[in-house]
């Protein structure tokens, strides 16, 4: 027996499943028999109310921001929304076909990290040419999605139990495979343009999207597969009596989201030139997002590739529209990245408590052609309150703009001078935008770096704009960098996690004509005009030696803790240590290096493990500020008297600890300047007062600073102690 109907809504095929059980099971006289339900003509196919108002959204999306920002509807920009929805609409694709079966796939963001760390081993280690390495990546993401066909279909373990351990089996391959070396970087110009290069306006990557919106809807929606899928999520024994091979459908679209993934990796690694083993992070959730979001039922049984690919061209906008948003200043230039997953998230709560709400598909003990009609209405139409309750949200975002405006425009300063009657008004003088951005938004580092750039900001009445992810993510700060480019700001200010990563982006900038500096971590020299560095990479090294070796009598065992190892300025910092151990202090050995992710959290587990497997272990050296007070309290809590803390820390996270005697000492600058002096630079780069082959620039409050070719110095790092560590205050 096959499924009739290939070229009618999905939801008919559900209802012909519960006909055909019905049918086989002895009739009692009373019940009439079952009548065919009347089909719309072949070929109409009506978009569903959700996907209605989801349309409906998206148009609003584009009115609101395209009135928010100058620059949100420029070509440039709308394709750049396109090249920033590729690695999520694969997924997303990918994941439609798995949760209209009932199923769910929470590994697809591990497999992607895994994906671009085998691509970055396969090609950096073991010297394969680059697109035979990426042949071999896509077949062994295939292989791991067929994994997780095998655990659901042969064991029958639910999609959610596997996935979840899978999820965890991949991001740890990705770790373990990554740990101990700089992530693979500077691929072949053949790989890279795929991540950047265009044909005419297109990017080049779009090409793969476009395949897969085809290939995935021609497959659900068109394809006889696609009708057993959605019989197989409206009921899986009913779909065994019709004669599918419910296990087989299944592991195909495992199979497939391994595909996706894979190339998904590919993409991200080709944009911004390096392989981490954190590529995918966060991805699965989002792409689960987009396909509720789109309408799919999250109980199966229901789902449309038209709606997922409006779900994840709703979410990227989302996120695009909100860093390209002028007004109002107070939110889009503070929180434009956590406003749009809090918004996100408010959408996806909603999707799912609407499809919750939508009745299941059940017969009528009385009459079961009855039923079957009103269950196929209730299956095809949303019911009016839900539709009020999107549309209430609609209006609701409207109104926060709208009163977002009104705040704004009564914020204004009122002009300090009155104009003399008939005199026409002076012209207002342009405005230097800026736009800064640090390594990660929640590290007390960079919020003390941001309070000095706002007093810089508010002394010389420039527009300054502070956003970055919200963790250390260059993927992330790079997809930030293109929409300031396409925002039209005047200067780019960045702390680049990681500086090859970064620097298609930044070049890209200068040639659009926006001045670029870097601070705190620099980028390639040809992607900046100039760097604001704290002190330079041998004075801190130096100094953080010289102190350690103070803490350890010159003799015994340190370890070091770092952000990440692919950290352009720890990187420097780490060969000035090593430097200056070899010079001058043969009797001191160092022993590890592990990264922290530039969280306090992870510092402490980081050093605990360094704790229990290092007994003759006497210090831990801590080269991110997060990190410092995270060693100190894994120290404290192990009981160890023997072991110190030292590094690079705010006095503020560390005066406890400084004071106890667990920190020795630790060694910084003053944060609040840096970001003083890095606003200031900025400001002067845009305006013309600060030129190639400058040896000096005023630091307003600061003093004279001096320049070495394109680096400004902010001073010699500064060493806090017991004795003055009380005297500071951030």
């Amino acid at each position: 027996m096959y499924i009739r109907g290939f070229d009618r809504p999905t939801s008919c095929v559900q209802q012909e499943c519960s006909n055909t059980m019905a049918a086989s099971l002895p009739q009692p006289s009373s019940l009439p028999t079952p009548q065919p339900a009347i089909q719309p003509p072949p070929g109409l196919r009506l978009p569903k109310p959700q996907q209605l108002v989801l349309a409906a959204l998206l148009t609003f999306e584009v009115l609101a921001f395209t009135g928010l920002g100058s620059n949100f509807l420029s070509w440039n920009n709308l394709f750049e929304i396109t090249r920033n929805s590729v690695e999520l609409g694969l997924l997303a694709l990918a994941m439609t076909p798995i949760i209209i079966t009932g199923g769910i796939d929470l590994s697809v963001g591990s497999l992607m990290s895994l994906s671009a760390v085998l691509l970055g081993k396969l090609w950096h280690d073991a010297g394969m040419p680059i697109w035979l390495a990426v042949a071999f990546t896509l077949g062994l993401a295939t292989l791991a999605g067929g994994l997780n066909a095998l655990l659901i279909t042969r064991l029958r373990i639910p999609p959610l139990i596997v996935t979840l351990g899978t999820y965890s089996l991949f991001s740890g391959l990705a770790e373990g495979l990554a740990h101990g070396r700089d992530n693979p970087s500077n691929f072949p110009a053949s790989l890279v343009s795929l991540g950047n290069g265009y044909i005419g306006p297109l990017p080049v990557q779009v090409i793969a999207l476009v395949v897969g919106i085809i290939v995935f809807g021609v497959l659900v929606h068109r394809a006889a597969i696609g009708r057993a899928l959605s019989a197989i999520g409206f009921s899986p024994e009913g779909a065994r009596y019709a004669g599918i091979a419910v296990e087989r459908q299944v592991a195909l679209t495992y199979v497939l989201a391994g595909l996706c993934a894979g190339l998904a990796a590919i993409v991200a690694v080709a944009r911004v030139n390096t392989a981490k083993a954190d590529t995918g992070s966060g991805y699965e959730l989002w792409a689960i997002t987009a396909v509720v979001l789109g309408g799919t039922s999250i109980f199966g049984g229901r789902g449309s590739i038209a709606g997922t690919v409006m779900g994840f061209f709703a979410i990227v906008i989302l996120q695009n529209g909100l860093r390209m948003a002028d007004r109002p200043v107070w939110l889009t230039s503070h929180m434009g990245g956590e406003l749009a997953g809090i918004l996100t998230g408010l959408l996806l709560l909603l999707s799912i408590s609407l499809d919750w709400r939508t009745p299941a598909p059940r017969a009528a003990k009385s009459d079961l052609a009855g039923a079957s009609q009103a269950n196929k209405e209730e299956n095809l139409e949303m019911r009016n309150s839900q539709l009020a309750v999107l549309c209430t949200v609609i209006l609701a975002a409207a109104l926060i703009v709208t009163g977002g405006n009104f705040l704004l425009i009564k914020s204004l300063p009122q002009p300090a001078a009155s104009i003399a009657p008939g005199s026409p008004p002076p012209p207002p003088a342009k405005q230097v935008k800026i736009a800064m951005m640090p390594k990660s938004k929640g590290n007390a580092y960079f919020i003390a770096a941001q309070k000095g750039a706002e007093q810089a900001a508010s002394e010389l009445g420039v527009d300054l704009i502070w956003d970055g992810p919200t963790n250390t993510n260059p993927a992330e700060q790079s997809r930030i960098i293109d929409t300031w480019i396409n925002r039209g700001v005047d200067v780019i200010a960045v702390a680049c996690e990681d500086g090859k990563s970064l620097a298609t982006s930044l070049r890209k900038a200068r040639e659009k004509g926006i001045k670029v500096v870097t601070f705190d971590s620099d980028s390639e020299e040809d992607a900046r005009d100039f760097f604001v560095d704290q002190a330079t990479p041998e004075g801190i090294g130096y100094t953080l030696m010289d102190n350690a070796a103070k803490a350890m009598d010159n003799k015994g065992e340190f370890a070091i803790i770092t952000a990440s190892l692919n950290s352009t300025n720890m990187n420097e910092w780490v060969t000035n240590i090593k430097k200056r151990l070899a010079e001058k202090y043969p009797d001191i050995t160092l022993v590890d290096i592990r990264p922290c992710d530039d969280q306090k959290d992870k510092a402490q587990e980081e050093a605990t493990t360094l704790l229990n497997s290092r007994k003759d272990l006497k210090l831990i050296m801590a080269i991110c500020s997060p990190a410092v007070p995270g060693a100190a309290e894994a120290v404290k809590q192990s009981g160890r008297k023997d072991v110190k803390v030292m590094g690079l820390g705010l006095p503020n996270d560390n005066k406890r600890y400084v004071h106890e005697g667990v920190t020795d000492d630790i060694v910084l600058w003053n944060t609040v300047d840096l970001g003083y002096l890095t606003v200031l630079a900025a400001d002067d780069l845009a305006t013309g007062k600060l030129q190639p082959g400058a040896t000096s620039m005023d630091g307003g409050h600061i003093g004279k600073i001096e320049i070495q070719g394109t680096d400004i110095l902010l001073g010699k790092p500064f060493t806090f102690n017991k004795d003055n560590i009380d005297q500071f205050d951030f």
